[in-house]
């Protein structure tokens, strides 16, 4: 049963940060949801043991995500062969970055990209972006090759002739599947264009699908490795963390069906130290994959719940503020440009003057937009959207 969880007070990033103080935090993505008890009680016999030193990765928790991934998605063929383990999906996109980095002249001078031997990794992403995208980018040395999405009909769509553009400068396609911040489930036709694209044009595909479990009725996640089932050159970052709530027990896969670089990200895992895993974790995702997908759908019920009541609060008390299509994901994606201020203001003042906390799309790479997190309970979700309502009509 799903269970709604005051974090304050907790040590809790998103409700005990500075920045959050005396505020109502509708920002950072995590929830306020206790984790399903299958997962509790998993770690109670795991803490129970009383000994907490260094951990392998069983058998148990590869036949976990074999099994999850292969009777709800449909995505078969993974197993101890093609899945690494690491901390989490930002160190394992940075640790994939340093492995292509190694073969990446061989690989443009095979392809006829020798005007690129010698450079930085280019990495072409949809933005708005994940944050992190943009941190991972940089931090590594490599290079963005940005490609905006356009809106048609008040949804995010692909510019498909500028990625095929675009795609002819890149040399590595990291796509969000779903994605975030705008809340786009990507069609099955769309991924196998995106595919056929990068194919053509021989760049490597990192497909981040950590917000999979979360698609709204009428819409169906993909996994990319469903589309490209006799391709090598992609991987496939997912975990339990997101969907279950589990972050901070830091366990992530990697799905890498290239023998060669599956050994060279292996080996960056182990270079960036971020190949150890803690006891918990491994026991969590076992138990969030065989015994909590129950769990996993009231949430997703709820959830849906949320962004309707989102949708239909801001019709009736903020018109002025724009809803766009969301497919996915727990993140609304609201156009603030009407208000004639940058989102940045927008959140720093409505937090300071009227304690709420939401995120501005600054951070993502994009204008006059908020990011709402809606994995909380409904009580918080309209008290923090009454407040914004009082204070956008005071203005």
């Amino acid at each position: 049963m799903l269970e709604y969880i005051n974090r304050k007070n907790s040590d809790c990033y998103k409700w005990d940060s500075e920045c959050a103080e005396e505020c109502l935090p509708l920002w950072i993505a995590d929830m306020d949801f206790k984790a399903a008890a299958p997962i509790r009680e998993a770690m109670q016999r795991r803490l129970d043991h009383g000994v907490f030193g260094y951990s392998i990765v069983p058998q148990a928790n590869y036949d976990a995500v074999a099994s999850w991934f292969s009777r709800r998605h449909g995505w078969k063929g993974i197993n101890r062969n093609n899945l690494l383990y690491t901390t989490a999906v930002v160190p394992a996109i940075s640790a994939i970055f340093a492995a292509l980095e190694t073969n990446m002249d061989q690989y443009r001078a095979v392809y006829g990209k020798t005007d690129r031997i010698g450079a930085p990794l280019r990495i072409l992403t949809f933005t708005p972006a994940y944050n992190a995208f943009f941190n991972c980018i940089e931090n590594m040395g490599c290079e963005i090759v940005p490609s905006p999405l356009v809106l048609v009909n008040n949804r995010f769509e692909i510019n498909w002739s500028e990625v095929e553009a675009k795609a002819k400068q890149a040399d590595v396609f990291l796509l969000c599947n779903p994605h975030n911040p705008t809340g786009r489930v990507w069609s099955r036709d769309e991924l196998e264009r995106l595919a056929a694209i990068m194919r053509r044009e021989h760049l490597y595909v990192i497909s981040d699908e950590i917000h999979c479990e979360f698609a709204f009725p009428g819409h169906a996640y993909t996994p990319f490795a469903s589309i490209v089932i006799n391709d090598t050159d992609f991987c496939v970052c997912t975990s339990a963390s997101k969907a279950f709530n589990i972050a901070g027990l830091l366990c992530a896969n990697i799905f890498v069906p290239n023998k060669e670089l599956f050994a060279q990200i292996n080996h960056a895992l182990e270079v960036h130290e971020v190949n150890g895993l803690n006891p918990f974790g491994l026991v969590a995702q076992v138990a969030a994959y065989n015994e909590s997908e129950a769990w996993l759908d009231e949430l997703n019920e709820y959830v849906y719940g949320n962004f309707c009541y989102l949708r239909d609060f801001l019709a009736k008390e903020l018109p002025m503020l724009q809803l766009h299509v969301t497919e996915g994901t727990y993140l609304g994606w609201v156009n603030i440009s009407a208000l004639n201020m940058s989102a940045e203001t927008f959140c720093q003042r409505l937090a300071k003057e009227a304690h709420v906390l939401f995120n501005p799309s600054e951070m993502y790479g994009a204008e006059n937009y908020i990011r709402i997190n809606l994995a909380t309970s409904r009580e918080v979700l309209a008290e923090a959207l009454n407040k914004t309502a009082e204070w956008v009509n005071n203005q």
